[in-house]
Order: C-alpha cells, then structure tokens, then sequence
C-alpha cells in the first residue's frame, strides 16, 4: 500500500506520474515503481528507497508514452526488494497492476495459479492479480478485471493497465480509497487529491465496489457487474499551495503553526450569533432521538483515539451520557453491545482508517446510530455514517497529526455541547460561558505556539535522552498519552504515558537520576495531588517538565522546568496544553537528525489492518 498514480491524455506520462507521486510522499514508503505503454510495449521499472532512486534508474527512458502508472510501497506481504516493488505483471509482461491494500486470500490464489503453470517472481499478495486477470483474459480488459476481483477477498484498489488495449487503465475499489481525475483529451487517477490537483479540480470519487476505464477522452463508472453509475463530479475547492510546506523546514512544523487557523474554521458558523447554541447542520438527530440515547461509543486508532478518549470525559461531564471507549481494531472484535439506543462516535483524519470503518459497520449493523468526525469530505466513513462532523483542518500532509487532533478535540467539544443542551444537563449560562471559550481558543492557541523558542530550547535536551515519561490526571491524561505517541513517532525516543494516581504501582521503580518526565497539570480540582505526584518523581532525582495554566506558580516551584499555557476552562485546556507536547517532540526529533515528515515505518492512512 501506499501511493497510487496513473495518467493517460496527451501528454508526456513519466513526468506527471513522478510529480504526483511526490505529492504523495507523506504516506510514507519504502520502494517505488512506475509502467507505461510506449510504442505499443509494456515497460517497466522500479526500486527500493526513495523516488529520487527510481529517477536515477530511469536513465530517460519512457520519455514519450503517453499512458501509465505509477506507485510507492509500504511492504505488508514481503520485505523491501526491488522484486516486492510495485507494478507486477503476469507471465507474459501484458497485464500491469498496482494495488493498495491486502489480498487476504493470496495464497489460496497463488497456489492454484501455480497449479496451471503460472510463475510468481515476488513475494506479494499484489501479484495474484495480474495473474488472475491473465487467467480471465480473453481480448477484454474490463471483463477480465471484473471476473479476478471475484476471486480476490480483501480491502484494496487496483489500477491495471494492458499492452494489448494500450488506450486505457481500470480502476477498482474495495476500501481502500482511489479517485479518478477529469480533464480535457486526458485522465487521472490517484490514491490522493494532492496527486492531481495541479492539473483538475474536477473528480470522481470511487466508492466501494465501483470500477472507472479511463481513455484520454473517457472516465465510464461501473459497478463491479457493469451497470453504468451516473458519477457526481466533485470539485476540490482547497488551493494546491496549501499542499506546500510554505517556507517551512517541514510540513509539520507548518501544521503545527497552521492549528489556530484550523481551529477557527472548525468552529466559524457552528456557534449562534447570540453565543446561546450551537449549531451542527451535519448532526441530523432529532431532540428525541438524543433523549433516546442511552450509551455513546467512541472508537478511533492512534492520535484520534487520544481525542476520542478526551470526547469521552466531556460527554460523560456535560451531557451526563455514559461513554464506552474504545480502540477501533478491537471494538468489531468482543462482539460488542450496541443497539438503536448507541451513538457511535467514529473519528478518523482520512476517514478511510479500515480499523474505524470496519468498527462503524459492525455497530451500525447492530442498530446503533452513526457519527463521523473526519478531515477528508467524501471519505468512506463519511459516507457511510449518518451524520458527520468535519474536522476543517486543511490538507495534512505529515505522517504525525497535529491540527487534525486538535480540530477533533473541538469537534467533540462542540458536540458534548449540543447533547448537554438538548438533554438540559447544563445551565443556559454554562453553555453560553462554554461557547465564549470555545471561541477565545485559536488566539490562546496562537499565544502558546508563540513560546516555541522556550520549547525549542528543551526539546534540545530532552533529544539526549532514550526514555521519557509522561504524567497527568483526568484530561491531562489523555494529552500525556498523545504526547507520548508524537514524540515516539518521529524522534525514536521511547516514551511512556502513565496516570499519575498509578505512579506507585510500580512504574516509579523505572525512575532514574535526570530522566525527562513530563507532568501535565492542568486540572485545577486534583492539582494538589498532580503535585504530590510530581514531588515523588522529583524525589527519585527526575528532570521535571510541567504544562501549567497561567497562575499555578506551586507547579513551578517543583518543576525544573514550566511552560504556562493561557487560563482556559478545564474542559478546552487538552486543545492547549498538547501544543507544547507538538512543539516539544518536533524539535526533539529535529534535534536527532530524523525524517520528521516521513518517520521509519509509519503511513499517513492506514487502510489495511
């Protein structure tokens, strides 16, 4: 898995194909390939590392086709080898495929294939198909593509591509997301917008169980039986610059900066002009259907759990609603209890997490009613859900999410609102109060991004460590748990994040003369106790680094060293007080040389599970 681009028009390929795969960097990968048709011949080409490599073994060749396809891979099914590398061909180099996602009945597949005389050269799920296509193949790509996927169980997209039908490439989706670009005498097709947003703004956007043949004067959408589907053409209305990293060293440093901005979109127009309400225009749900909710679940995975967990605190506070929590990848599996009294929250930046999806298809196949919170409009989880509550962070292109997080936050923060409203669970000038914070947030924001330098200066040390530990209470818990996860991902650094309370059950003892521990104390209610745990970790001889609210000069005074973010009601500090953590395991990974925007290992968007 990971980036997908394909290109037929009347333009020289090669180069639109390396752009947009350059465009899709950010997803991470390990090895690229690239394929087109010149001269009525299939040509191949591809490599482990980074796309500069694939450049270099291109010498100029394929410089006049007109027609192919393109791919960087993230290894599942085999190790990183120029063989594993994407595209993959059949026996006899006709049939082309590049492919997302997993095909989970591979091997029943190649065995059969190998029983009639196939030969594989990789180690990869992906080369079933053009085998299995090569199979079906009788003078009609589409038919042959139609009967492979048939065969083939799993999540993914393919593009394939024939040397004997060299004026067309075949897409197919089954989860794993893929779009086809619309311009004037050529096409595109790409795992991503940013891809192609250079040349169309203009796009279909396939859905489960569709299949698009593209020409350079054609984009036909069928189903997977060949009905013809009459496609909304959806128009990308974001500009490609905020694609760019904008002078910025990273794109996550950018994204980092970009959070006040984010934050201000996501609440414009969702709170009343009166400050009294607020307003979700995407949240269907009657009053009485919110008085019919007798249980939320929440499920997410990796940094949008960590929201997730702190939209459970404020929906159990505000609306008096009991909240299961839960990460994504084991909610489908405990047979869960959910029925026509469940909300399920389900959060994913890409909405296109297979974990979250597959999670929201077995509530909803239980009953429950259905909330998406996403970044990406038209995403598989948006579609699938009832309602939804877009995140309006803007394209977020390094692997480690910030703004995507912190737009969550005040998503969740924006419905708990409403549900306590609805449910009369607060006082009218509570929620008034609430909603005059909400609004204050991207200037306080703006004030704590603007300690970066005091940041910079600690995040230097912190980098000579290989252990860290992070600690807080209620809320602040939650924040240490997405602190601890940002600096791991891109500084290498192991962190671990504790509940202060649980200190003495053990993970003291892992305490060592000068090791960074990062107390979060903003929750004024148990702020003497977050002391007293501080006190004991600084009595093992700890570095201590506390995240404090402006005033709370006890949390400095056994602190070695303090941030203090703006004064902000409990309930909005974990929008704030994470900032620093960004900041903080930035430069941390800066510092020790890493590929913040590409860390070892990790993808953008998790499709497979």
């Amino acid at each position: 898995m990971c980036g997908i681009v394909g290109y037929v028009g009347e333009q020289k390929a090669l180069p639109i194909i390396i752009e947009g795969l350059r465009k899709l960097e950010y997803r991470g990968y390990d090895s690229a390939g690239i394929a087109v048709i010149e001269d009525g011949e299939a040509q191949v080409k591809k490599t482990t590392g980074r796309l500069a490599n694939l450049e270099n073994t291109l010498n100029g060749d394929f410089r006049e086709a007109q027609i192919g396809i393109g791919h960087t891979r993230w290894a599942t099914h085999g190790g990183v080898t120029d063989e594993n590398a994407h595209p993959h061909t059949d026996c006899t180099g006709n049939i082309i495929v590049i492919h997302n996602g997993i095909i989970e009945n591979f091997m029943v597949l190649r065995e059969w294939l190998t029983s009639l005389g196939h030969q594989f050269k990789s180690e990869t799920d992906t080369e079933v198909i053009p085998h299995l296509i090569e199979h079906y193949y009788r003078g009609n790509l589409e038919e042959a593509v139609r009967k492979a996927v048939a065969q083939a169980k799993g999540a993914y997209a393919l593009v394939v591509m024939s040397q004997q039908e060299p004026d067309k490439l075949v897409v197919v989706r089954l989860t794993s997301p893929v779009i086809v670009g619309l311009g004037e005498g050529e096409n595109f097709i790409a795992s991503d917008i940013p891809a192609i947003l250079q040349h169309t703004r203009k796009v279909y956007i396939l859905n489960d169980g569709e299949m698009a043949v593209i020409t350079r004067n054609s984009a036909v959408v069928t189903t997977l039986d060949g009905r013809p589907i009459d496609k909304e053409v959806y128009h990308v209305k974001w500009d490609a610059v905020a694609a760019e990293k904008g002078g910025y060293p990273h794109f996550m440093l950018k994204e980092i900066h970009e959070q006040p901005k984010a934050l201000r979109d996501t609440v414009i127009g969702r709170i009343s002009e009166d400050g009294d309400r607020v307003i979700l225009d995407e949240f269907r749900m009657t009053p009485e259907e919110i008085w019919g909710i007798k249980k939320v679940a929440i499920v997410a995975c990796g940094t949008a759990s960590h929201a997730g967990l702190i939209g459970k605190h404020l929906i159990e506070k505000m609306a008096k609603i009991p909240v299961e929590w839960e990460i994504a990848s084991e909610y489908r599996y405990r047979d869960p209890m959910a029925d026509e009294h469940t909300l399920l929250v389900a959060i994913s930046q890409s909405g296109e997490t297979v974990d979250t999806l597959a999670a929201l298809r077995e509530a909803k196949g239980k009953g429950a009613r259905v909330l998406a919170i996403s970044n990406v409009v038209g995403s598989s989880i948006t579609r699938e859900a009832h309602d939804t509550i877009y995140t309006w962070a803007g394209p977020e292109i390094a692997v480690a999410s910030t703004k995507a997080y912190t737009t969550q936050i005040l998503a969740l923060s924006l419905l708990a609102c409403h549900l306590a409203a609805v449910r009369a669970t607060m006082p009218a000038e509570e929620i008034r109060a609430f909603l005059a914070a909400l609004r204050e947030l991207p200037v306080k924001a703006e004030a704590v991004i603007g300690l970066e330098d005091q940041i910079k200066d600690i995040a230097f040390g912190l980098s000579r460590w290989e252990d860290v530990f992070y600690i807080g209470r209620k809320l602040d818990y939650a924040v240490a748990m997405e602190g601890q996860l940002k600096l791991k991902e891109i500084s290498y650094i192991h962190a671990e994040a504790y509940a202060a309370g649980e200190l003495k059950h053990g993970t003291i003892a892992l305490l060592t003369k000068g090791v960074p521990v990062i107390a979060l104390a903003t929750q004024r209610d148990v702020l003497d106790k977050m002391i007293s745990n501080i006190t004991e970790c600084r009595a093992r001889n700890a570095h201590i680094i506390s995240i404090a609210r402006e005033g709370d000069e006890e949390v400095a005074r056994v602190s070695d060293q303090v941030v203090f973010i703006p004064d902000t009601p409990e309930f909005l500090t974990p929008a704030l007080a994470v900032l620093p953590l960004q900041i903080l395991a930035y430069y941390a990974a800066v510092a020790r040389g890493c590929d913040v925007d590409k860390p070892r290992n990790l993808a953008k968007s998790v499709t497979v599970e």
